[in-house]
């Protein structure tokens, strides 16, 4: 009985040691490449330069992952940095705003003062216009006296002359308002200043010349009032 225990023992342990001993005795080939040292080539391989991005992104986000929390008084001068920016840009478009309503102002003054000093220099127009006819009247009142009649009449002498200086007197104050007389006897005929009435041909004179005074004209701060209407040289 132990016998064939002892055999039935040995013949299972055999079995387990006959394909290691199989294993063990096979040959090696050592021409042959080990199936692990095979390179396959793949077409789905990444490109190296394709990586080198998403590198650098990783390496950005690493470094803020890793970057040490900033502390409470950072985090006040970052905010009060940000509020000086602010206030800075602020600034300078007060500033911008300014320097437009100063200019602004400025030339409404400019403009305002024009308009004041030319509504006074031409205030006195039309009060103007009508002491014309009273120098007018005057200059007909003189030269309506011959002098014969002032040699003969020492009475008709002095009331001329009172006249004379009256007209006179009255030249001046309206002088010193900006009311001038215009005279251009002798001038070139200038269509801004004169009206021309009438022409005769005079050989002697150049045409276009100024002959004769019918009426003369008056300016108000170098501005026509009326013009002068006048007798011209006519040309050939």
């Amino acid at each position: 009985m132990q016998r064939a225990v002892f055999q039935g023992v040995r013949r299972a342990v055999g079995a387990r040691q006959a394909p290691l001993g199989l294993r063990m005795a096979r040959p090696i080939v050592w021409g042959q490449k080990s199936p692990m040292m095979v390179r396959f080539s793949s077409s789905q391989a990444p490109k190296p330069e394709e990586n080198e991005p998403k590198k650098e992104e990783e390496t950005v986000a690493e470094n803020e992952e890793n970057a040490e929390p900033l502390s409470e008084e950072q985090q006040q001068i970052q905010e009060l940095q940000g509020k000086l920016t602010q206030k800075d840009k602020e600034l300078a478009d007060m500033k911008n705003h300014y320097a437009r309503a100063v200019a602004d102002f400025r030339n409404l003054q400019e403009s305002t003062k024009k308009e004041v000093q030319k509504a006074r220099d031409f205030a006195l127009q039309k009060f103007a216009k009508d002491l014309l006819e009273s120098l007018d009247n005057f200059s007909l009142a003189l030269n309506a006296v011959k002098e014969d009649t002032l040699a003969a009449n020492n009475e008709v002498k002095n009331l001329y002359e009172g006249v004379d200086m009256t007209r006179n007197v009255f030249e001046k104050t309206l002088a010193k308002h900006g009311i001038e007389k215009i005279d251009p006897m002798g001038e070139q005929f200038d269509p801004n200043m004169h009206e021309a009435t009438f022409e005769i041909p005079q050989p002697d004179k150049e045409p276009g010349t100024v002959f004769h005074v019918q009426q003369p004209g008056y300016t108000l701060n170098a501005r026509v009032l009326r013009p002068a209407k006048v007798g011209l040289v006519k040309g050939e």
